[in-house]
């Protein structure tokens, strides 16, 4: 049987809610998981642990003497790392390495990424197209929305040639360049029929 607390015990229970603790602890968690559509837990946890060891060593090298020929190395290779993995907006300030999140890694997953391209109109929609293997980065065919997309590959994230939606997408350039193609032969006969009318009557 259970022993009955002490009172100090009681008191000190009460100032502990632990139910609120784990809602706090978990709300920007599931908060982050929904917005970018994060399928495995996996994923967002190993984000958190890069993010973190990534802020760690940016500490650690700014710890050392600014004019430090290790100090100026280093930072040149990891902010060149981040910068190519898309992490932070530019390679010249170290103290960026201190706002890398698990929501920086979660927006250079595909899906993003292919939202933020316009080939798809939401996360969710991205996400079946990806795994019904309808995109392509460079010349692979990638199954997987955790995909880390760098910002050499960005330009590269299109659609499968033989995919249905590649071909509905060729087809509406082909339509709207028609149109185009269409306004544009009417605004030259009109252009043309105006500049010769003006030429006769002088």
């Amino acid at each position: 049987m259970v022993r009955k607390l002490k009172y100090h015990e009681q008191k000190l229970l009460k100032k502990v809610d632990f139910i609120s603790w784990e809602v706090d602890n978990n709300l920007h968690e599931v908060k982050i998981l929904k917005r970018y559509r994060i399928q495995r837990r996996d994923d967002y946890t190993k984000y958190n642990k890069l993010s973190r060891e990534i802020r760690e060593l940016g500490m650690k090298i700014k710890q050392v003497d600014a004019d430090h020929p290790f100090r100026i190395e280093q930072s040149a290779l990891l902010l060149e790392k981040l910068y190519m993995m898309g992490l932070i907006a530019t390679k010249w300030d170290l103290s960026l390495t201190q706002k890398v999140s698990a929501s920086s890694f979660c927006r250079r997953r595909l899906p993003v990424v292919m939202v933020r391209n316009k080939m798809s109109q939401n996360l969710k929609m991205a996400t079946q197209l990806i795994e019904q293997g309808h995109v392509r980065v460079g010349a692979e065919v990638v199954k997987d929305p955790a995909f880390l997309v760098t910002r050499n590959l960005e330009d590269f994230v299109t659609w499968v040639d033989a995919s249905a939606i590649r071909k509905h997408v060729l087809e509406y350039n082909d339509a709207v360049s028609d149109i185009l193609l269409t306004i544009l032969a009417t605004y030259l006969s009109f252009n043309s029929f105006f500049h010769y009318r003006e030429t006769i009557s002088t």
